[in-house]
């Protein structure tokens, strides 16, 4: 599938609808099921002041916990989480060649986490800066398609532009969108392609650079 048009919807921050091909999503999904049963598996984060978010997570390379990343999830089961593939470490470098339109040789992903949304799950506006890494987040989505809020960097509350991420779509954002707020205040359930092995819900994978050794 070649994807019909780059949008960039802020400095540094670029949607290209439709980059996956029906047959990487469904490599997708399958990697997801096999990440989501283990070693650490998928579940509904407790934040510390003991509210649990309505997402399912599941990590590989680092375990990301509240607010920090670890080599074990002391917050699950103990265990080391999945190696980062060098596939999807490949595929984070293609992602972001095509949002900016230059060579990105030097990304070097070493986690990703894994966000399973349902019909009901929502995501508040956060920022993503527990990395120690200013490269960009590489974001695809494969299922329901749902409303993506990006914001700015000072304030959870406007101004900020709503985006439809559907199934393939991939969402990039670094430089100076890179601690930008963002959440999804919505997903429209069934509007997911089954062929892609996902019946329903929403599936979104993020690649970070953690600047951990």
């Amino acid at each position: 599938m070649i994807p019909s048009q780059i949008w960039e919807i802020a400095p540094g921050a670029v949607h290209v609808p439709g980059w996956l091909t029906l047959d990487e999503q469904r490599h997708l999904v399958q990697a997801c099921r096999e990440w989501a049963r283990g070693p650490v598996p998928i579940r509904h984060t407790v934040l510390p002041g003991g509210g649990v978010m309505s997402v399912q997570t599941v990590c590989v390379g680092w375990h990301w916990q509240p607010y920090r990343y670890t080599r074990l999830a002391h917050d699950v089961n103990g265990r080391k989480v999945a190696d980062f593939p060098d596939w999807l470490g490949d595929l984070g470098r293609r992602a972001l060649e095509s949002a900016y339109d230059h060579p990105a040789d030097s990304y070097e992903p070493d986690t990703a986490l894994i966000n399973f949304y349902d019909g009901q799950a929502r995501m508040g506006m956060h920022q993503d800066k527990d990395e120690k890494s200013d490269a960009p987040v590489v974001s695809l989505s494969v299922g329901d398609t749902c409303v993506f809020r990006f914001g700015n960097t000072q304030t959870r509350g406007k101004p900020y532009t709503d985006v439809e991420l559907a199934s393939g779509d991939l969402f990039v954002f670094g430089g100076p969108s890179r601690l930008a707020y963002h959440g999804v205040p919505k997903v429209y359930p069934g509007t997911g392609d089954p062929a892609t092995g996902l019946t329903s819900g929403r599936l979104n994978l993020t690649m970070r650079v953690t600047g951990l050794r």
